[in-house]
């Protein structure tokens, strides 16, 4: 792969990481951020259904946030784009469409 489709997916995986983090502080999750579950409801029993719908995207964002991270550490370490599992290189086109990957396409199908 050439070094400018790596600093294009790099750029990418920037951005996607800044955005997670701005949802996330949105969500009341990250410093400085301040949840308002119990704003603007008439009953608790509301604001318990509100949190666990907030809490469970926060979870999703989170993992999402932490496979992008490890991506990017990968860059810095200059292993990205190795397989987890196998060690072998992944996929141009798996990398084009998941930045973020961790597995080739036969390790990844092998886990399902």
């Amino acid at each position: 792969m050439a070094d400018t489709t790596y600093a294009v997916l790099r750029d990418q995986l920037h951005e996607e990481r800044e955005r997670l983090r701005e949802q996330l502080q949105r969500l009341g999750h990250g410093p400085g951020a301040r949840p308002d579950f119990d704003e603007n409801f008439a009953d608790s029993g509301h604001v318990t259904a509100e949190r666990g719908e907030v809490e469970a995207l926060a979870g999703q964002l989170h993992d999402t946030l932490e496979e992008i991270e490890d991506a990017l550490v990968k860059f810095d370490a200059g292993s990205y784009g190795e397989c987890e599992r196998c060690h072998q290189r992944i996929a141009d086109a798996r990398l084009e469409a998941m930045p973020a990957a961790r597995l080739c396409i036969n390790c990844a199908s092998q886990r399902r």
